[in-house]
């Protein structure tokens, strides 16, 4: 904890992200090295099947955004981890401190003979509001960026077309323009055991799952949303 507390001291604001010799080192143990999931009742971990292809989005609190996910028909797995920073294997606390640079994000593995990337994508957009910035909702921070991290050039081209579409529908719903960040896959660092299926280890823990109520007019999506 030295380290954040000198990063606390030099550094205090959770709403600017952290260039590379500001933010903390991290470590080079991971913080969890295996983990059965809660509903899916396989490994969280890699290696998956060739067949498989991930996913790795942040849309705000990720309890919340790893249910929505893992309800999805066609979704092998999922996990929750930090993503899109500069520390390695960053603890929960650091991410929290602003010091790492991470989202909170959650690793989806699915199955594209069952489910597709635009109806994934869709998801996302309409799960949360991608138009805040450094927050989302209640929740405030670089940690809770909206983020999409993805394996190909198609992968982006999809995106990018989804994400266009669907900021002209929201800005036409008075929202102001998407800030969601769209990179190129970099390492997910997995979070710590108890924050993995959290929303099925407390099932009165707090979501913050909450979109905008535009439509993103993107295919369909076959599967029925919990409410919380």
């Amino acid at each position: 904890m030295g380290l954040l507390s000198d990063y606390l001291e030099r550094k205090t604001s959770k709403l600017s992200l952290p260039d590379a010799k500001n933010a903390l080192t991290g470590r080079d143990q991971a913080i969890i090295t295996q983990c059965m999931h809660e509903v899916k009742k396989v490994s969280i971990f890699p290696p998956f099947d060739e067949k498989y292809k991930t996913l790795v989005l942040a849309m705000g609190c990720f309890w919340g955004a790893e249910r929505l996910m893992w309800q999805i028909p066609g979704v092998i797995v999922t996990a929750v981890g930090y993503g899109g920073g500069t520390t390695k294997n960053p603890t929960y606390e650091e991410v929290c401190s602003g010091a790492t640079g991470h989202s909170e994000a959650v690793l989806v593995v699915y199955d594209p003979e069952k489910v597709t990337l635009d109806s994934l994508v869709k998801t996302f957009f309409e799960g949360h509001d991608p138009t805040q910035g450094y927050r989302q909702g209640n929740d405030i921070g670089t940690q809770y960026r909206s983020l999409i991290m993805y394996d190909s050039k198609e992968e982006l081209d999809i995106i990018n077309s989804i994400r266009d579409s669907y900021e002209q529908s929201l800005q036409k719903a008075g929202f102001p323009s998407i800030t969601t960040e769209i990179l190129p896959r970099s390492d997910f660092f997995y979070a710590e055991e108890y924050h993995q299926q959290y929303l099925v280890k407390n099932p009165m823990g707090y979501c913050g799952i909450g979109g905008t109520g535009v439509a993103c007019q993107v295919g369909l999506v076959p599967f029925m949303k919990e409410t919380s």
